[in-house]
């Protein structure tokens, strides 16, 4: 990938701060404000915010200078903005659609805020808990294991065999933890390197992803909800539908996805139809009803409507699946302690019972 100072220095946006922006912008608008004057009164209000009132500044200086927000959204340097969103209030200055493309933006971002802060906030409690059983067995084996191991070797009784898995487990674990947290920290840091840098890696986890049970699911209705809306928010916009779709696939952060739509995109610029194309094109199985939805869509013309619908139903079904994950994912936890507790305990209570047997 191309290095440069400004590429460095120019950040993605938050979804959070976009959804505001646009929000308060939309308001103004609407009210009867020049651009100008908004952006003015949005840099008063957020003055304390540095980077965001550098960000408005540039915007207030080239618009001063008779440029169109659109130009000079995409001039400044301080944010990088999607093209999705930089295309639609292109359009949208054109045919005079500003207040409408704006807040429909600014809802399409907070629900997005919204998704992230709820994934977040509900694995809180599994984190918490695989954290505490992780405290919970390695206080296990580096304290309670080693005394009760010195009285077998005391009574020199020979171990059952899942005794001697938790003992020589014990021994490896007091004898090499540093190493041990050396080698995780390092192993997550390179994944993370890993995954943002080498494609074919990004790509065979993002395939894999989809594959899983759920999780496959979870994150094919989070994607094809969230470009069915922005192809639904363009059209309606006004956009060309083989430019709308171009731009609507950046959305994808999933790269099994974005290389199935990548291809499908091409074959929509030829004049040929993205369900078909999608159809024809390699990569992950998409879901039957949103291959049917399109092509009805497409066939009725009315596919900005049908999408519409269909990101606000894939939303839901999200909701629903998410809520079951975690409704399984806690008692998995749960068992998950209890099981190696429970392994711990009995390796550490045969020998005992082994010794009180040959005592009577």
């Amino acid at each position: 990938k191309e290095f440069s100072f400004e590429a460095f220095s120019k950040r993605q946006m938050p979804g959070e701060l976009l959804a505001t922006f646009s929000k308060e912008l939309s308001s103004y608008l609407n009210s009867g404000m020049t651009i100008l004057t908004a952006i003015k009164l949005l840099e008063n209000q957020h003055e304390g915010e540095k980077r965001y009132t550098s960000f408005l500044n540039s915007l207030k200086t080239m618009i001063d200078e008779g440029k169109s927000l659109y130009h000079a959204l995409n001039s400044q340097k301080v944010y990088a903005m999607p093209d999705f969103y930089l295309q639609s209030l292109n359009v949208a200055g054109q045919s005079g659609k500003m207040v409408e493309v704006l807040t429909n933006m600014a809802n399409f971002f907070t629900a997005q805020t919204k998704v992230k802060k709820q994934v977040k906030g509900a694995m809180i409690y599994p984190s918490i808990i695989f954290v505490v059983a992780i405290i919970i067995i390695g206080f296990l084996l580096v304290s309670v294991v080693p005394k009760i191991t010195q009285i077998f070797e005391d009574t020199e009784q020979e171990l059952p065999g899942i005794t001697q898995v938790v003992v020589n487990a014990s021994d490896f674990l007091i004898g090499n933890y540093i190493t041990i947290l050396m080698v995780i920290v390092a192993l997550i840091i390179l994944f993370k390197i890993a995954y943002a840098k080498l494609d074919s890696f990004h790509a065979f986890i993002d395939a894999w992803l989809l594959k899983v049970p759920l999780i496959g699911t979870l994150i094919q209705n989070h994607e094809l909800g969230r470009f069915s809306y922005i192809l639904s928010l363009m059209l309606g916009s006004g956009v060309a539908y083989a430019q709308a779709v171009e731009l609507a696939k950046a959305t994808f952060g999933n790269y099994g996805l974005k290389a199935l739509f990548d291809r499908a995109s091409t074959k929509v610029l030829e004049g040929n139809k993205l369900s078909n194309s999608l159809a024809l094109s390699k990569g992950p199985k998409l879901k039957r009803n949103f291959m049917q939805t399109l092509a009805l869509g497409e066939e009725s013309s009315e596919v900005s409507e049908v999408l519409s619908n269909t990101s606000v139903l894939y939303a839901e079904e999200n909701d629903d699946k998410l809520n079951i994950l975690l409704s399984l994912l806690n008692p998995f936890m749960m068992l998950f302690i209890g099981g190696f507790v429970g392994v711990i305990i009995a390796a550490m209570m045969l020998p005992i019972f082994s010794m009180t047997q040959g005592l009577n």
